[in-house]
């Protein structure tokens, strides 16, 4: 792969995102990092370029030159305050740096969904996330990767006591799924960093991939050649 590309990640600031920028800044695949965020970032390294800037702010600009753009968004029903909140930051954000990555001739666009996203499902985030999924099918980019985590676990910048909650639980629960239960597994942010980068290093003619949780598990212990 080329060592002459540049990324960007939207969503540098979370669980999934803090650690996909710092993985994406290690060898020589990208020339550069871009970042847009809220905040500034306590990570820093020479390839890294961060614009402070809220999302409602972002513009078309902000793609111009990046080949691969990485999206972390996600928060939760709870956190935002309200569903068109919520909707507003696992949708419409998503949906309008898909749109400018479009309009810039962006490559190759990767996103982090829901196992359970689905249009038609009746609970409301998993209803979200498959909506975002459809509409980003429908741009054509020449290349879409969307990934299904099961629940992320790690440590995150911000205590969600009822992920908390989760995570203890399928500490205990994960050994007990296997076979087809396996992908219910929680999987922690770290590897669908590790994923992400190396569903991006790895070329393929497939315009749109879907990979399970499963599958995100194996991509993130897989190395390609340098």
């Amino acid at each position: 792969m080329p060592n002459n590309r540049i990324a960007l990640v939207i969503g540098a600031t979370g669980l999934v995102g803090s650690e996909l920028v710092k993985q994406l800044c290690i060898g020589e695949h990208y020339q550069q990092i871009k970042v847009i965020a809220r905040r500034s970032l306590s990570f820093s390294h020479p390839k890294l370029e961060v614009t402070v800037c809220h999302f409602d702010n972002i513009t078309s600009e902000h793609l111009h030159g990046v080949q691969d753009v990485f999206c972390c968004i996600g928060t939760t029903i709870k956190k935002a305050g309200s569903r068109p909140a919520f909707e507003q930051v696992d949708y419409h954000y998503p949906l309008t740096v898909a749109t400018f990555a479009k309009q810039q001739q962006a490559e190759h666009f990767l996103v982090i969904t829901a196992m359970g996203a689905n249009e038609s499902s009746p609970i409301f985030y998993n209803h979200v996330k498959g909506k975002l999924e459809n509409r980003l099918i429908a741009l054509s980019f020449e290349r879409l990767s969307i990934l299904r985590p099961s629940l992320l676990t790690g440590e995150r910048p911000e205590v969600r006591t009822a992920e908390k909650l989760g995570e203890w639980s399928f500490k205990v629960v994960n050994p007990l799924l296997i076979g087809p239960f396996r992908k219910f597994r929680s999987i922690q942010g770290a590897e669908v960093a590790q994923a992400m980068k190396q569903i991006a290093l790895v070329p393929s003619k497939q315009q749109v991939t879907i990979y399970s949780s499963a599958e995100i598990a194996k991509k993130s212990h897989f190395q390609p050649n340098e």
